[in-house]
């Protein structure tokens, strides 16, 4: 049978109490009803991509500064400087993924030839990526010690060695900042995988 249903039937079905009003006011009122919901569901994704952890083919943006949200290219890396805060983002979408303080990374880039066994694969040019946050305490590790070549951590003084992926050299932090993989393609510099570990400090 023949579907007679009218496109002002749609729209009283779309607009709750929209009863008597004019066919055309009801009609922009669903559209526009529809239109709210798709973006809604937009934003849903958009924050979903947001919370969601680096992953390989992901890029870099500046956390801060002068260049916050502008791509990091490898030349944005000082040699043996100190380190630079970014979030993943995702080329597709250009959904920068700050949603979690846990997405941080941090990039520093050493000499090649200084990197050990374990490091040396997943640096790109000598510029090694780690998360961000200490494992002690879950502070941001900001802090470079320009004269020992190591990542601090200015909350309880924390050390990590970068070249040695990222070891704790000195206080109470556990373990070791979980590695990033990073790669160069086509001169950008690109996540080459997920976290190598647990972000943050253990519960409890």
């Amino acid at each position: 049978m023949k579907n007679t249903k009218s496109t002002s039937d749609t729209a009283s079905a779309s607009c709750p109490g929209c009863a008597g009003l004019p066919r055309r006011t009801m009609i922009k009122m669903a559209l526009a009803a529809s239109a709210s919901l798709s973006l809604g569901g937009a934003l849903a994704d958009d924050s979903e991509a947001g919370n969601a952890r680096p992953k390989a083919g992901d890029r870099f943006v500046f956390a801060q500064g002068d260049k916050e949200g502008k791509e990091i290219a490898p030349a944005d890396v000082p040699l043996d400087g100190e380190q630079v805060l970014a979030w993943p983002i995702d080329p597709a979408s250009h959904v920068v993924r700050d949603g979690s303080r846990l997405n941080q990374v941090l990039l520093v880039r050493v000499d090649p030839a200084g990197l050990d066994d374990e490091t040396r694969p997943r640096a790109a040019e000598g510029i090694v990526a780690y998360s961000s946050i200490c494992t002690h305490a879950q502070c941001s590790v900001t802090g470079w010690n320009k004269e020992k070549k190591v990542l601090h951590c200015f909350c309880h003084l924390s050390e990590y060695d970068p070249r040695h992926n990222a070891k704790v050299v000195f206080g109470p932090a556990p373990r070791p900042l979980p590695a990033l993989p990073v790669k160069i393609v086509d001169g950008v510099l690109t996540a080459a995988g997920t976290f190598l570990g647990k972000v943050g400090a253990p519960k409890g």
